[in-house]
C-alpha cells in the first residue's frame, strides 16, 4: 500500500454486494476454444443463468438470440428476465474481463470501457475489446453513460469494497504486456483517477497453475462485507502451490483496513487438482470465483461433495445473512475460468 493522489473526480466503484441491476453473460459458441466442450459449457451457462435470474435480470450476448433464448426459457429462466442480444459479437465468454466496470458519480452510472488485450497479448480479442462500446451503442447498458479509458484493465484483476479500497495482485497489474508505461505509482494513480481508489492493497504471492490471467485477484482472494477477505488456502504440503499460498496468507494477515485494523480472514478449501486430458497441464480450479448479487452469493462447485460443502460453509461465514447457492461450474474450468470470470454485474443505478 502507498499514498495515492486525489484524482478520484467523484467516482466510486461499488462493492459487489451493493444493489445490482443486471448481470452480463457472453454465451459459449463453437467458433473458438469451447468447441470440444460446447454442449457441456452451454449446459453450465443455463444453470448459471437460472441461478442469476432468481436475483436480477440478465443481459446475454450470443450468436443467435432466438436459439439461446429458447435454451434459457427451457431451463426455467423467465423470458421477461433476460435480454438476449446477437448484435454484439464476442471472441470468448469471459465477460468479467472485457465487459464494463461501472462507476457511480453522485449516484449516476458510467460504464468505463477499458482496453482488453487478451490477458497481456496471449489471445485474439478484437471483438471482446469492442463489446462494451457496441453494447452501449445498442442501448444494452440501460441509463449508464459510456467513457472510454486508455488503460488495459480486466474486471477480474481488481476487488473493490465500495469505499475506496482496491485489492489486486502485482503479477497482473504490473505485467509488462498490459501497461508498460506505468510503474506501481502510475497504476495506483490511474485507479484513483478512474475508479475513485483512495488506497491499493497489493498481493505479491498466490497464482494458480494453468491460469492465463497472471493471477487475477478473483481467483485467490475476495473482498466481502464488514472488512472480510475470503481467500484460498492450500492445505496440502505436497501440492506445488503450498509455499506460495502460505506466503499469500501471510500477506493477507499483514493487511489493514482503512481504520487500521486487521481484516477478518475466512479461508476457502483447496479445490481438487484437475488436469487437461489433451496435454496434461493443470487446470486452475478455485472456489474464490464467487458472484454476489442482491443478497445472494453464488458459489462455483466442481462435483466434489465434501470440498463443495466446505466452500459453501466458508462463503456463508464470510457473508453472513446472505443466501448461499452452489452452481456447478465443472465445465468452465476446462477453459481456465469459473463463475465470476463468466459474469459482470451492472449497478442498479443503470437500470432503475
Amino acid at each position: 500500500m502507498s499514498g495515492i493522489p486525489d484524482f478520484a473526480n467523484g467516482a466510486r466503484l461499488p462493492a459487489e454486494w451493493e444493489p445490482v441491476g443486471a448481470v452480463l453473460l457472453a454465451w459459449p459458441h463453437g467458433r473458438g476454444d469451447w468447441a470440444p466442450y460446447l454442449a457441456e459449457a452451454q449446459a453450465c451457462y443455463r444453470g448459471m443463468a437460472a441461478a442469476i435470474a432468481r436475483h436480477t435480470r440478465l443481459i446475454v450476448l450470443a450468436d443467435d438470440a432466438d436459439e439461446v433464448l429458447g435454451q434459457l426459457v427451457g431451463a426455467g429462466v423467465p423470458a421477461e428476465r433476460v435480454d438476449v442480444r446477437d448484435d454484439v459479437p464476442c471472441d470468448d465468454t469471459w465477460i468479467r474481463d472485457f465487459g464494463p466496470l461501472t462507476v457511480l458519480r453522485d449516484g449516476v452510472a458510467t460504464a468505463l470501457d477499458f482496453g482488453f488485450n487478451g490477458w497481456g497479448l496471449k489471445f485474439a480479442a478484437a471483438d471482446d475489446n469492442r463489446a462494451t462500446r457496441r453494447l452501449h451503442a445498442a442501448g444494452g447498458l440501460g441509463r449508464a453513460a459510456l467513457e472510454t479509458v486508455g488503460l488495459i484493465l480486466e474486471g477480474g484483476s481488481i476487488e473493490s469494497d465500495g469505499a475506496g479500497t482496491i485489492l489486486t495482485t502485482e503479477a497482473c497489474l504490473l505485467s509488462a504486456n498490459r501497461n508498460p508505461h506505468l510503474d506501481r505509482a502510475g497504476v495506483e494513480a490511474a485507479l484513483a483517477r478512474h475508479l475513485g481508489a483512495s488506497r491499493v492493497l497489493w498481493l505479491a504471492h498466490g497464482h494458480l497453475a494453468g491460469d492465463d490471467t497472471d493471477a487475477h485477484i478473483d481467483t485467490v482472494a475476495r473482498l466481502c462485507p464488514d472488512d472480510t477477505i475470503l481467500y484460498v488456502r492450500c492445505d496440502d504440503p505436497a501440492d506445488q502451490h503450498h509455499a506460495a499460498f502460505a506466503r499469500m496468507e501471510g500477506e493477507l494477515r499483514a493487511l489493514r483496513t482503512a481504520a487500521g485494523k486487521p481484516f477478518r480472514l475466512v479461508p476457502l478449501p483447496w479445490a481438487a487438482p484437475r488436469f487437461c486430458p489433451l496435454d496434461g497441464h493443470r487446470i486452475p480450479a478455485t472456489y474464490a470465483n464467487i458472484l454476489l448479487v442482491n443478497g445472494a452469493v453464488l458459489v462455483p462447485t466442481y462435483r466434489e461433495p465434501a470440498r463443495d460443502a466446505a466452500a459453501l460453509a466458508a462463503v456463508g461465514a464470510a457473508c453472513p445473512g446472505m443466501r448461499v447457492e452452489g452452481v456447478d461450474c465443472s465445465a468452465l474450468i476446462w477453459q481456465h475460468g469459473s463463475l465470476h470470470c463468466a459474469t459482470m454485474q451492472i449497478p442498479a443505478e443503470a437500470f432503475p
